[in-house]
């Protein structure tokens, strides 16, 4: 199995660069390489959903991404382009989370309240990565790009105190037995609080000593740099983990610390996270296509199908559509926006993490997400070549127009 997993990492690395100016993404090729040699397919990859190796292995990759994505952050142009990311995030992100728990109660009567607002907390945040063919094509506007890059790194954090919040109330109500919704409140609490604490400690420390050690003295061998931020991503999670944290929080918090010091040679640090990131994000497709896609898809029902469609759409577009309203973009560049959400490695993780919860309801919950993903997975990854170039062959049509009125 290992070898098998090398030689299609080996293989795809080696014609990714073509493969990424064409509709085909690395998410599509991983997750059909992951059903067809999955027990439906060739039965090579034996695996099932809900293991600590596939839970261990989307919640390493998860780390990695949260911690890149966060320290990546431009805060310059940021501050340039605040404008769309922040509505996206402290409008966008709240309204699609209400959204999609007020149109998921009618839909899935047989789910409580609260399993309904984890399934809309699942699907609220974006995958950055499944979004690269548009925030990479120069063809679409810089602000666009650099508020969908910023909101797809941001918000699967954010997402993540609110998921615990809401599965710590769901497991309370659930049992009969000795957790109480105060307990499991306070459990929730303290697994941010140590999170958040163990992710700024580590990084502070870590850009403190590791940036001025690499400048002067020698100290940091050129071989060893891009072991850094891989090393220190997984030392705030797997620290945070055992101390009874979160380390999803402890990575996405240590990201954000090492952005606001903006260590020297920051960029250099990340390419080996974000590399290793990128190579266990395939993994992880490869493990989810081969564990659970080729076995529930004959299952799926017509509310998950439902859900799934309302998710890509309405849930997204009419939240995304509202907060830029007031922005000096067209109606054709706030539904722009608000497609390119695209739903990937984040809901996984989460609806294992859910799974993992035992809940009454999970199977419904998980059964929704998959589809959702795998629809995403598919209609995002088709569109994202073409639609960028249609919108950006509009925005310079329109300013050359404007240009030729002015003159």
């Amino acid at each position: 199995m290992l070898a098998i997993l090398a030689a299609i990492v080996l293989v795809y690395g080696a014609v990714a660069g073509r493969l990424e100016r064409t509709p085909v993404s690395g998410a599509m090729v991983f997750l059909g390489l992951g059903v067809l040699l999955g027990p439906v397919g060739l039965g090579v990859l034996e695996l099932s959903v809900g293991t600590g190796e596939i839970r261990l292995l989307a919640e390493l990759t998860l780390a990695l991404v949260l911690f890149a994505e966060a320290a990546d952050a431009d805060l310059d142009e940021l501050r340039r382009s605040f404008r769309i990311p922040t509505r996206l995030l402290a409008i966008g992100l709240p309204l699609s989370i209400a959204l999609g728990f007020a149109l998921g109660v009618p839909i899935f009567p047989g789910l409580t309240l609260l399993e309904v607002a984890l399934l809309a907390t699942m699907l609220a945040p974006t995958d950055a990565s499944l979004g690269k063919a548009v925030v990479t094509n120069p063809d679409v506007p810089p602000s666009i790009r650099e508020g969908l890059k910023v909101e797809g790194g941001l918000n699967d954090g954010i997402c993540v105190p609110v998921l615990f919040a809401f599965l710590a109330l769901a497991a309370g109500s659930a049992s009969s037995e000795d957790s109480t919704i105060g307990l499991a409140l306070g459990l929730f609490a303290s697994e941010i609080g140590i999170g958040a604490v163990v992710g700024i400690a580590f990084a502070f420390a870590a850009g403190k000593t590791i940036g001025p050690l690499g400048r002067r003295g020698g100290w940091i061998g050129g071989t060893w740099l891009p072991v850094l931020v891989p090393a220190l991503a997984l030392l705030c999670f797997a620290t945070a983990q055992a101390l009874h944290g979160s380390g999803l929080i402890a990575a996405f918090v240590g990201g954000i610390t090492i952005a606001l010091m903006r260590p020297a040679n920051k960029h250099e640090w990340l390419r080996a996270a974000e590399s290793a990131g990128d190579t266990l994000s395939l993994l992880t497709w490869v493990a989810f296509g081969a564990a659970v896609v080729g076995q529930v898809w004959p299952r799926f029902g017509w509310d998950h199908v439902a859900y799934a469609l309302l998710s890509l759409t309405v849930i997204r577009m009419l939240p995304v559509f509202l907060a830029l309203t007031g922005l000096p973009l067209g109606a054709d560049g706030k539904l722009f926006v608000g497609w390119f959400g695209p739903r990937g490695l984040v809901s996984i993780v989460f609806v294992i993490i859910v799974l993992d919860a035992g809940l009454p309801g999970g199977e419904d919950l998980a059964m929704t997400v998959v589809c959702t993903v795998i629809l995403s997975i598919l209609a995002h990854g088709l569109s994202a070549v073409p639609l960028a170039r249609l919108y950006g062959a509009r925005v310079g049509a329109g300013a050359a127009s404007d240009a030729a009125r002015e003159g």
